[in-house]
């Protein structure tokens, strides 16, 4: 059974940084798609950024030059750079597992940024 483990979220002031990390267990990433998305109070789960098995990375428009995502795979662990964070940061950020039939969630972490 494969759990899929956030850390990292907290409270930051605007301008700020935190690091997300996902520790996966039961199930090497290797293979897969690995994906931060995040939910804000009243809003719907959005995308923040995506790396494919390959490298490749995606991103929402809103955090570009700000997040970066990065995989260890030896570690079995993606991680959520985020700098320059704001208050529209504000959210629940969860980790995503896709591929070949799987599409598994970590429990979320929370982010907020005020001050």
């Amino acid at each position: 059974q494969v759990q899929l483990v956030e850390s990292g979220g907290g409270l930051v002031q605007p301008g700020g940084s935190l690091r997300l990390s996902c520790a996966v267990s039961g199930r090497s990433i290797s293979i897969y798609a690995m994906g931060w998305y995040r939910q804000a109070p009243g809003k719907q789960r959005e995308l923040v950024a995506r790396i494919a098995s390959g490298g490749s990375i995606n991103y929402a428009d809103s955090v570009k030059g700000r997040f970066t995502i990065s995989r260890e795979n030896v570690k079995n662990t993606v991680y959520l750079q985020m700098n320059s964070l704001k208050p529209e940061d504000t959210a629940v950020y969860y980790c995503n597992l896709l591929g070949y039939g799987y599409n598994d969630w970590g429990q979320g972490t929370q982010v907020t940024v005020s001050s």
